[in-house]
């Protein structure tokens, strides 16, 4: 039988050394699933592993495309599964981790399948967003579909922001006059692995003095010189990042470096918080304390295996 170890959490809570671990016990490659260390430009701001930590284990999925490739989670589902049917050919496990939640569902659970729009709706709903503005985008939603635009408030708002998601979720309702969510949770695909799903987490207080840390630890080793460079794109999708758009509004002159700091720091906070709503929704999920001995958390997973 083959298995998918998946880890998921919070930021900042130790995913990464745990996956190495795991990698290393079951002689086994991991696919990373984080949607902003698949770009190579982004390396600081999203915590890529570093050079010794990717040379433990072998890894998939880490810095293989560029900011200016158009990669969607569709895309990531069929190369992804690709890859991982070829490591279960000489391999019965291979371990998933990532804190990107759509991502790591696509894998799970396969993604929701849309009709084809209409180019020309695309190219109208284009040019209301440049004309009209991101509001204009969310009034549309929130009037084509009142449930999912209530849903995406309470349970992601930093979606509302994202001028890509909003005008594909506008599009679809439009192209097919029907909500966007009345595609999504159909029938998926069967998947020929079973997944272990583990979960780390710690108090609040805790994962938030370990986002801060990471954070000055960023800074330090040059995450201001990275967005810098970064800044003549600073309109592409992948760039619309916690810990480049407020370097971004401090090299606007909106922010004073400090503020946008502070400014890093707390919506790193808050993605945090939805990333445990997001994964607390997987109820066979078994949760661990982040320092919980790696050991424990193998001789789990080792007791399901040997029991499934």
């Amino acid at each position: 039988m083959k298995h998918l170890i998946t880890i998921v959490g919070p930021t900042a809570i130790g995913k990464t050394a745990l996956s190495i671990k795991l990698a290393n016990q079951y002689n086994c490659d991991i696919i990373s699933c984080d949607s902003r260390q698949f770009f190579k430009e982004m390396t600081i701001g999203t915590a890529v592993p570093n050079s010794e930590e990717l040379a433990s284990a072998t890894h998939h999925f880490i810095q293989n495309k560029s900011i200016f490739d158009h990669y969607t989670v569709g895309d990531f589902e069929k190369e992804a599964l690709s890859k991982i049917e070829e490591l279960f050919q000489v391999n019965n496990y291979v371990i998933l981790v990532g804190g990107s939640g759509l991502y790591v569902d696509a894998i799970l659970k396969g993604f929701d399948e849309f009709p084809a729009i209409d180019p020309s709706i695309r190219e109208k709903v284009n040019s209301d967003y440049e004309n009209l503005g991101i509001e204009y985008l969310q009034q549309q939603l929130e009037i084509l579909d009142p449930n999912y635009f209530q849903q995406i408030t309470a349970e992601n708002p930093q979606t509302l922001q994202n001028p890509q998601r909003m005008m594909r979720f506008v599009e679809v309702c439009i192209g097919t006059g029907k909500p966007y969510s009345s595609f999504l949770n159909q029938k998926k695909n069967n998947r020929n692995f079973t997944p272990i799903l583990i979960g780390l987490e710690a108090d609040r207080n805790i994962i938030y003095e370990r986002i801060n840390l990471r954070v000055d630890i960023m800074m330090k080793n040059g995450l201001l010189e990275e967005a810098q460079a970064l800044y003549p794109q600073k309109d592409l999708n992948p760039l619309q990042t916690v810990g480049y758009r407020e370097l971004f509004n401090y090299f606007d002159d909106e922010f004073t470096l400090p503020f946008a700091i502070e400014e890093i720091k707390k919506n790193t906070r808050r993605f945090s918080k939805r990333q445990l709503t997001w994964f607390k929704r997987e109820e066979n999920t078994k949760w661990f304390d982040y320092l919980t001995n790696k050991n424990e958390i193998i001789k789990y997973i080792t007791e399901l295996i040997h029991n499934s």
